[in-house]
Protein backbone atom coordinates (compact mmCIF):
# COMPACT_ATOMS: atom_id res chain seq x y z
CA UNK A 1 0.00 0.00 0.00
CA UNK A 2 1.35 3.43 -0.92
CA UNK A 3 2.17 6.12 1.59
CA UNK A 4 -0.77 8.21 0.32
CA UNK A 5 -3.16 5.34 1.04
CA UNK A 6 -1.77 4.98 4.55
CA UNK A 7 -2.09 8.72 5.15
CA UNK A 8 -5.68 8.68 3.94
CA UNK A 9 -6.60 5.76 6.20
CA UNK A 10 -4.92 7.39 9.19
CA UNK A 11 -6.76 10.68 8.50
CA UNK A 12 -10.12 8.91 8.40
CA UNK A 13 -9.40 6.97 11.59
CA UNK A 14 -8.37 10.12 13.45
CA UNK A 15 -11.52 11.88 12.25
CA UNK A 16 -13.82 9.06 13.36
CA UNK A 17 -12.00 8.82 16.70
CA UNK A 18 -12.45 12.55 17.33
CA UNK A 19 -16.14 12.33 16.45
CA UNK A 20 -16.64 9.37 18.83
CA UNK A 21 -14.87 11.15 21.73
CA UNK A 22 -17.02 14.24 21.17
CA UNK A 23 -20.16 12.10 21.11
CA UNK A 24 -19.19 10.34 24.35
CA UNK A 25 -18.47 13.65 26.06
CA UNK A 26 -21.88 14.92 24.95
CA UNK A 27 -23.80 11.84 26.12
CA UNK A 28 -26.30 12.57 28.88
CA UNK A 29 -26.17 10.33 31.94
CA UNK A 30 -29.14 9.66 34.16
CA UNK A 31 -29.28 12.61 36.51
CA UNK A 32 -32.85 12.71 37.85
CA UNK A 33 -32.00 15.77 39.90
CA UNK A 34 -30.78 17.70 36.86
CA UNK A 35 -32.73 20.72 35.72
CA UNK A 36 -34.88 19.73 32.76
CA UNK A 37 -34.77 23.25 31.39
CA UNK A 38 -31.02 22.90 30.79
CA UNK A 39 -31.71 20.14 28.26
CA UNK A 40 -34.28 22.14 26.32
CA UNK A 41 -32.55 25.41 25.66
CA UNK A 42 -29.44 27.28 26.66
CA UNK A 43 -29.51 30.28 28.92
CA UNK A 44 -31.24 33.20 27.27
CA UNK A 45 -33.43 30.88 25.18
CA UNK A 46 -36.36 29.29 26.92
CA UNK A 47 -38.01 31.44 29.60
CA UNK A 48 -37.95 29.20 32.68
CA UNK A 49 -40.73 31.28 34.26
CA UNK A 50 -43.23 29.76 31.83
CA UNK A 51 -42.53 26.22 33.02
CA UNK A 52 -42.24 27.32 36.64
CA UNK A 53 -45.66 28.95 36.82
CA UNK A 54 -47.33 26.32 34.66
CA UNK A 55 -46.02 23.70 37.07
CA UNK A 56 -47.32 25.77 39.98
CA UNK A 57 -50.73 25.97 38.28
CA UNK A 58 -50.78 22.18 37.88
CA UNK A 59 -50.04 21.72 41.58
CA UNK A 60 -52.80 24.18 42.45
CA UNK A 61 -55.26 22.39 40.17
CA UNK A 62 -54.51 19.08 41.87
CA UNK A 63 -54.97 20.57 45.34
CA UNK A 64 -58.18 22.38 44.37
CA UNK A 65 -59.67 19.19 42.90
CA UNK A 66 -59.57 17.48 46.31
CA UNK A 67 -62.80 18.54 48.09
CA UNK A 68 -62.43 19.78 51.63
CA UNK A 69 -58.65 19.93 51.37
CA UNK A 70 -57.20 22.43 53.84
CA UNK A 71 -53.98 22.64 51.81
CA UNK A 72 -55.94 24.14 48.90
CA UNK A 73 -56.27 27.30 51.02
CA UNK A 74 -52.72 28.07 49.92
CA UNK A 75 -53.75 28.32 46.27
CA UNK A 76 -54.40 31.56 44.44
CA UNK A 77 -58.18 31.13 44.22
CA UNK A 78 -58.55 31.94 47.93
CA UNK A 79 -56.89 35.34 47.55
CA UNK A 80 -58.75 36.78 44.59
CA UNK A 81 -61.13 36.21 41.71
CA UNK A 82 -58.92 34.15 39.37
CA UNK A 83 -57.36 30.75 39.95
CA UNK A 84 -54.87 28.33 38.44
CA UNK A 85 -56.90 27.92 35.25
CA UNK A 86 -56.09 31.45 34.12
CA UNK A 87 -52.38 30.83 34.67
CA UNK A 88 -52.51 27.59 32.72
CA UNK A 89 -54.45 29.01 29.75
CA UNK A 90 -52.34 32.17 29.42
CA UNK A 91 -49.03 30.29 29.50
CA UNK A 92 -50.41 27.70 27.06
CA UNK A 93 -51.24 30.48 24.60
CA UNK A 94 -47.83 32.07 25.11
CA UNK A 95 -45.89 28.86 24.50
CA UNK A 96 -48.11 27.83 21.58
CA UNK A 97 -47.32 31.11 19.82
CA UNK A 98 -43.58 30.66 20.39
CA UNK A 99 -43.55 27.14 18.99
CA UNK A 100 -46.07 27.34 16.17
CA UNK A 101 -45.36 30.96 15.27
CA UNK A 102 -41.79 30.00 14.44
CA UNK A 103 -43.03 26.99 12.48
CA UNK A 104 -45.49 29.13 10.52
CA UNK A 105 -42.75 31.60 9.55
CA UNK A 106 -40.30 28.88 8.50
CA UNK A 107 -42.58 26.17 7.08
CA UNK A 108 -45.68 28.07 6.00
CA UNK A 109 -49.25 28.26 7.20
CA UNK A 110 -50.30 24.79 6.02
CA UNK A 111 -47.46 22.93 7.73
CA UNK A 112 -47.79 24.92 10.95
CA UNK A 113 -51.56 24.48 10.93
CA UNK A 114 -51.06 20.74 10.56
CA UNK A 115 -48.74 20.79 13.57
CA UNK A 116 -51.33 22.61 15.69
CA UNK A 117 -54.08 20.18 14.67
CA UNK A 118 -51.78 17.25 15.41
CA UNK A 119 -51.25 18.59 18.91
CA UNK A 120 -55.00 19.07 19.35
CA UNK A 121 -55.50 15.46 18.25
CA UNK A 122 -52.90 14.24 20.76
CA UNK A 123 -54.70 16.09 23.55
CA UNK A 124 -58.03 14.68 22.36
CA UNK A 125 -56.68 11.12 22.51
CA UNK A 126 -55.22 11.81 25.95
CA UNK A 127 -58.61 13.12 27.09
CA UNK A 128 -60.43 9.98 25.91
CA UNK A 129 -57.90 7.65 27.52
CA UNK A 130 -58.00 9.71 30.71
CA UNK A 131 -61.78 9.36 30.82
CA UNK A 132 -61.59 5.57 30.49
CA UNK A 133 -58.99 5.24 33.26
CA UNK A 134 -60.75 7.83 35.43
CA UNK A 135 -64.15 6.14 35.13
CA UNK A 136 -62.66 2.71 35.81
CA UNK A 137 -60.87 4.05 38.89
CA UNK A 138 -64.05 5.62 40.23
CA UNK A 139 -66.12 2.46 39.74
CA UNK A 140 -63.41 0.25 41.23
CA UNK A 141 -62.98 2.37 44.37
CA UNK A 142 -66.73 2.91 44.80
CA UNK A 143 -67.37 -0.83 44.59
CA UNK A 144 -64.58 -1.81 46.99
CA UNK A 145 -65.40 0.95 49.45
CA UNK A 146 -69.14 0.26 49.14
CA UNK A 147 -69.68 4.00 48.73
CA UNK A 148 -71.92 5.07 45.79
CA UNK A 149 -71.25 8.68 46.76
CA UNK A 150 -68.10 8.56 44.63
CA UNK A 151 -70.11 7.76 41.49
CA UNK A 152 -72.75 10.43 42.05
CA UNK A 153 -70.30 13.14 43.04
CA UNK A 154 -68.05 12.67 40.03
CA UNK A 155 -71.00 12.67 37.63
CA UNK A 156 -70.47 9.33 35.89
CA UNK A 157 -73.86 7.91 36.93
CA UNK A 158 -75.32 8.87 33.54
CA UNK A 159 -72.49 7.07 31.80
CA UNK A 160 -73.07 3.86 33.76
CA UNK A 161 -76.79 3.93 32.93
CA UNK A 162 -76.25 4.34 29.14
CA UNK A 163 -72.62 3.44 28.47
CA UNK A 164 -72.96 3.08 24.70
CA UNK A 165 -74.72 6.39 24.08
CA UNK A 166 -72.70 8.26 26.68
CA UNK A 167 -69.37 7.05 25.33
CA UNK A 168 -70.29 8.62 22.00
CA UNK A 169 -70.94 11.83 23.94
CA UNK A 170 -67.49 11.47 25.47
CA UNK A 171 -65.98 11.23 21.99
CA UNK A 172 -67.95 14.34 20.97
CA UNK A 173 -66.67 16.16 24.08
CA UNK A 174 -70.28 16.58 25.23
CA UNK A 175 -69.93 14.50 28.39
CA UNK A 176 -67.26 15.36 30.95
CA UNK A 177 -67.11 14.04 34.52
CA UNK A 178 -65.99 16.26 37.38
CA UNK A 179 -62.52 17.77 36.98
CA UNK A 180 -62.28 16.86 33.28
CA UNK A 181 -63.47 20.14 31.77
CA UNK A 182 -60.17 21.87 31.05
CA UNK A 183 -58.85 19.68 28.21
CA UNK A 184 -62.00 19.91 26.00
CA UNK A 185 -61.87 23.70 26.27
CA UNK A 186 -58.17 23.65 25.41
CA UNK A 187 -58.79 21.39 22.41
CA UNK A 188 -61.46 23.74 21.05
CA UNK A 189 -59.27 26.80 21.57
CA UNK A 190 -56.28 25.11 19.95
CA UNK A 191 -58.28 24.19 16.84
CA UNK A 192 -59.43 27.80 16.51
CA UNK A 193 -55.84 28.94 16.96
CA UNK A 194 -54.90 27.80 13.44
CA UNK A 195 -56.44 30.80 11.61
CA UNK A 196 -55.90 33.12 14.56
CA UNK A 197 -52.13 32.54 14.54
CA UNK A 198 -51.98 33.29 10.82
CA UNK A 199 -53.76 36.58 11.51
CA UNK A 200 -51.63 37.34 14.58
CA UNK A 201 -48.45 37.21 12.53
CA UNK A 202 -49.88 39.75 10.08
CA UNK A 203 -52.25 42.00 12.03
CA UNK A 204 -51.57 41.34 15.74
CA UNK A 205 -53.57 44.26 17.13
CA UNK A 206 -56.59 43.69 14.91
CA UNK A 207 -56.54 39.99 15.75
CA UNK A 208 -56.51 40.70 19.47
CA UNK A 209 -59.35 43.18 18.96
CA UNK A 210 -61.35 40.55 17.06
CA UNK A 211 -60.75 38.08 19.91
CA UNK A 212 -62.01 40.65 22.41
CA UNK A 213 -65.07 41.26 20.21
CA UNK A 214 -65.86 37.54 20.16
CA UNK A 215 -65.49 37.48 23.94
CA UNK A 216 -67.89 40.41 24.31
CA UNK A 217 -70.47 38.92 21.93
CA UNK A 218 -70.29 35.54 23.67
CA UNK A 219 -71.00 37.31 26.95
CA UNK A 220 -73.75 39.52 25.58
CA UNK A 221 -75.52 36.93 23.46
CA UNK A 222 -74.92 33.92 25.69
CA UNK A 223 -73.00 31.99 23.04
CA UNK A 224 -71.60 28.75 24.40
CA UNK A 225 -71.01 25.10 23.55
CA UNK A 226 -73.42 22.71 25.22
CA UNK A 227 -73.07 19.28 26.80
CA UNK A 228 -75.32 16.27 26.26
CA UNK A 229 -77.72 17.57 28.90
CA UNK A 230 -78.11 20.95 27.23
CA UNK A 231 -76.08 22.80 29.87
CA UNK A 232 -73.20 24.98 28.78
CA UNK A 233 -69.60 23.80 29.09
CA UNK A 234 -67.94 24.57 32.42
CA UNK A 235 -65.28 26.45 30.43
CA UNK A 236 -66.73 28.31 27.45
CA UNK A 237 -64.06 28.27 24.69
CA UNK A 238 -65.63 31.35 23.07
CA UNK A 239 -64.74 33.31 26.21
CA UNK A 240 -61.50 31.64 27.30
CA UNK A 241 -59.99 32.04 23.84
CA UNK A 242 -59.35 35.70 24.72
CA UNK A 243 -56.87 34.84 27.47
CA UNK A 244 -55.22 32.19 25.30
CA UNK A 245 -54.88 34.63 22.41
CA UNK A 246 -53.66 37.39 24.69
CA UNK A 247 -50.87 35.07 25.81
CA UNK A 248 -50.02 34.40 22.16
CA UNK A 249 -50.10 38.13 21.40
CA UNK A 250 -47.67 38.79 24.25
CA UNK A 251 -45.31 36.09 22.98
CA UNK A 252 -45.26 37.56 19.46
CA UNK A 253 -44.18 41.03 20.53
CA UNK A 254 -47.06 42.28 22.62
CA UNK A 255 -45.12 41.93 25.89
CA UNK A 256 -42.37 44.18 24.51
CA UNK A 257 -44.97 46.77 23.59
CA UNK A 258 -46.35 46.65 27.13
CA UNK A 259 -42.91 46.93 28.76
CA UNK A 260 -43.33 50.63 29.48
CA UNK A 261 -46.72 50.11 31.03
CA UNK A 262 -45.46 47.26 33.21
CA UNK A 263 -42.63 49.45 34.49
CA UNK A 264 -45.03 52.27 35.27
CA UNK A 265 -45.50 53.07 38.94
CA UNK A 266 -49.10 54.03 38.28
CA UNK A 267 -49.84 50.64 36.71
CA UNK A 268 -48.15 48.85 39.60
CA UNK A 269 -50.10 50.86 42.15
CA UNK A 270 -53.33 50.13 40.26
CA UNK A 271 -52.55 46.41 40.19
CA UNK A 272 -51.84 46.34 43.92
CA UNK A 273 -55.04 48.26 44.66
CA UNK A 274 -57.10 45.86 42.57
CA UNK A 275 -55.56 42.82 44.25
CA UNK A 276 -56.38 44.28 47.67
CA UNK A 277 -59.94 44.93 46.50
CA UNK A 278 -60.29 41.35 45.22
CA UNK A 279 -58.86 39.94 48.46
CA UNK A 280 -61.36 41.99 50.45
CA UNK A 281 -64.31 40.71 48.41
CA UNK A 282 -63.17 37.09 48.57
CA UNK A 283 -62.62 37.35 52.32
CA UNK A 284 -66.16 38.74 52.71
CA UNK A 285 -67.50 35.42 51.41
CA UNK A 286 -66.21 33.77 54.59
CA UNK A 287 -66.56 36.64 57.10
CA UNK A 288 -70.20 37.71 57.59
CA UNK A 289 -69.25 40.97 59.31
CA UNK A 290 -67.17 42.02 56.32
CA UNK A 291 -69.90 40.92 53.91
CA UNK A 292 -72.35 43.29 55.60
CA UNK A 293 -69.95 46.18 54.92
CA UNK A 294 -69.95 45.62 51.13
CA UNK A 295 -72.38 48.09 49.50
CA UNK A 296 -75.45 46.55 47.88
CA UNK A 297 -74.87 48.43 44.62
CA UNK A 298 -71.37 46.96 44.38
CA UNK A 299 -72.70 43.44 44.91
CA UNK A 300 -75.37 43.99 42.25
CA UNK A 301 -72.70 45.12 39.80
CA UNK A 302 -70.19 42.34 40.53
CA UNK A 303 -72.24 39.21 40.91
CA UNK A 304 -72.30 36.61 39.54
CA UNK A 305 -68.56 36.37 38.87
CA UNK A 306 -68.71 33.77 36.12
CA UNK A 307 -65.88 31.30 35.80
CA UNK A 308 -67.32 29.49 32.73
CA UNK A 309 -67.38 32.75 30.78
CA UNK A 310 -64.15 34.19 32.21
CA UNK A 311 -65.71 37.16 33.97
CA UNK A 312 -64.01 40.52 33.48
CA UNK A 313 -63.22 40.63 37.19
CA UNK A 314 -61.37 37.32 36.92
CA UNK A 315 -59.50 38.50 33.84
CA UNK A 316 -58.51 41.74 35.54
CA UNK A 317 -57.32 39.89 38.62
CA UNK A 318 -55.09 37.62 36.56
CA UNK A 319 -53.62 40.58 34.64
CA UNK A 320 -52.83 42.38 37.90
CA UNK A 321 -51.10 39.25 39.23
CA UNK A 322 -49.17 38.84 35.98
CA UNK A 323 -47.98 42.45 36.01
CA UNK A 324 -46.61 42.20 39.54
CA UNK A 325 -45.06 38.79 38.86
CA UNK A 326 -43.18 40.08 35.81
CA UNK A 327 -41.94 43.08 37.80
CA UNK A 328 -40.79 41.05 40.79
CA UNK A 329 -39.40 37.99 39.01
CA UNK A 330 -37.32 38.88 36.00
CA UNK A 331 -36.12 36.49 33.36
CA UNK A 332 -32.72 36.20 35.09
CA UNK A 333 -33.95 36.13 38.69
CA UNK A 334 -31.65 34.00 40.90
CA UNK A 335 -34.64 32.04 42.17
CA UNK A 336 -35.05 30.47 38.74
CA UNK A 337 -31.69 28.72 39.14
CA UNK A 338 -32.47 27.37 42.58
CA UNK A 339 -32.76 23.57 42.98
CA UNK A 340 -35.94 24.21 44.99
CA UNK A 341 -37.90 25.27 41.90
CA UNK A 342 -36.71 22.47 39.64
CA UNK A 343 -39.60 20.14 40.55
CA UNK A 344 -42.06 22.87 39.53
CA UNK A 345 -40.20 23.53 36.28
CA UNK A 346 -40.06 19.83 35.50
CA UNK A 347 -43.82 19.43 36.04
CA UNK A 348 -44.50 22.49 33.89
CA UNK A 349 -42.49 21.05 31.02
CA UNK A 350 -44.74 17.96 30.88
CA UNK A 351 -48.07 19.64 31.49
CA UNK A 352 -50.37 17.22 29.65
CA UNK A 353 -49.09 14.14 31.45
CA UNK A 354 -48.96 15.86 34.84
CA UNK A 355 -52.44 17.33 34.47
CA UNK A 356 -53.89 13.93 33.56
CA UNK A 357 -52.15 12.22 36.46
CA UNK A 358 -53.31 15.01 38.77
CA UNK A 359 -56.95 14.37 37.85
CA UNK A 360 -56.61 10.71 38.81
CA UNK A 361 -54.67 11.43 41.99
CA UNK A 362 -57.14 14.08 43.12
CA UNK A 363 -59.97 11.53 43.12
CA UNK A 364 -57.84 8.93 44.88
CA UNK A 365 -56.92 11.54 47.50
CA UNK A 366 -60.59 12.47 47.94
CA UNK A 367 -61.55 8.80 48.38
CA UNK A 368 -58.78 8.30 50.94
CA UNK A 369 -59.95 11.30 52.96
CA UNK A 370 -63.58 10.14 52.88
CA UNK A 371 -62.80 6.57 53.88
CA UNK A 372 -60.30 7.49 56.59
CA UNK A 373 -62.33 10.45 57.86
CA UNK A 374 -59.03 12.25 58.10
CA UNK A 375 -58.55 15.67 59.61
CA UNK A 376 -56.10 18.38 58.64
CA UNK A 377 -53.08 16.15 59.23
CA UNK A 378 -54.44 13.55 56.82
CA UNK A 379 -55.24 16.26 54.27
CA UNK A 380 -51.66 17.53 54.45
CA UNK A 381 -50.36 13.97 54.09
CA UNK A 382 -52.39 13.03 50.99
CA UNK A 383 -51.57 16.41 49.42
CA UNK A 384 -47.85 15.88 50.01
CA UNK A 385 -48.01 12.35 48.64
CA UNK A 386 -49.90 13.53 45.56
CA UNK A 387 -47.43 16.34 44.84
CA UNK A 388 -44.54 13.93 45.34
CA UNK A 389 -46.06 11.53 42.81
CA UNK A 390 -46.46 14.36 40.29
CA UNK A 391 -42.80 15.27 40.75
CA UNK A 392 -41.74 11.63 40.43
CA UNK A 393 -43.76 11.22 37.23
CA UNK A 394 -42.28 14.38 35.70
CA UNK A 395 -38.76 13.23 36.65
CA UNK A 396 -39.35 9.83 35.07
CA UNK A 397 -40.68 11.41 31.87
CA UNK A 398 -37.68 13.76 31.69
CA UNK A 399 -35.29 10.86 32.24
CA UNK A 400 -36.95 8.89 29.46
CA UNK A 401 -36.59 11.87 27.17
CA UNK A 402 -32.88 12.16 27.92
CA UNK A 403 -32.36 8.46 27.19
CA UNK A 404 -34.13 8.81 23.84
CA UNK A 405 -32.00 11.84 22.99
CA UNK A 406 -28.79 10.03 23.85
CA UNK A 407 -29.77 6.95 21.82
CA UNK A 408 -30.47 8.89 18.63
CA UNK A 409 -27.59 8.22 16.24
CA UNK A 410 -25.39 11.27 15.91
CA UNK A 411 -24.24 12.22 12.46
CA UNK A 412 -20.50 11.92 11.96
CA UNK A 413 -18.79 15.07 10.66
CA UNK A 414 -18.12 15.08 6.97
CA UNK A 415 -14.59 13.95 6.19
CA UNK A 416 -12.37 15.94 3.90
CA UNK A 417 -11.75 14.28 0.55
CA UNK A 418 -8.40 12.57 0.27
CA UNK A 419 -6.78 11.95 -3.10
CA UNK A 420 -6.64 8.31 -4.06
CA UNK A 421 -3.57 7.33 -6.04
CA UNK A 422 -3.12 3.93 -7.60
CA UNK A 423 -0.38 1.81 -6.02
Amino acid sequence: MSELHLAAADYRLRGISAWWRARCRGATAWRPWADSAERVAPAGGRDVRLDLFRGLALWFIFLNHVPGNAVSWLTVRNFGFSDATEIFVFISGYTAALVYGKAMRQEGAVAAGARILKRAWQIYIAHVFLFVIYAATIVFIAANADNPHFITRTGIADFLEQPGFMFVQVLLLRFKPANMDVLPMYIAVLVGFVPMLWLLLRRPHLTLLASAALYAVAHGQGWALTSHSGRAWCFNPLAWQLLFLFGAWCALGGAARLAGLMRSRAATAGAVAYLVFALTIVTSWRVPALADAIPAWLCAWMYPISKPNLDVLRLGHFLALALLTVRLIGRDHPMLRSPLVRPLVRCGMHSLEIFSLGVLLSFVAHAALVQCEGGVAMQVLVSAIGISMLIAAATLIAWGGRIEDSERPARAPALQPVPVVAG
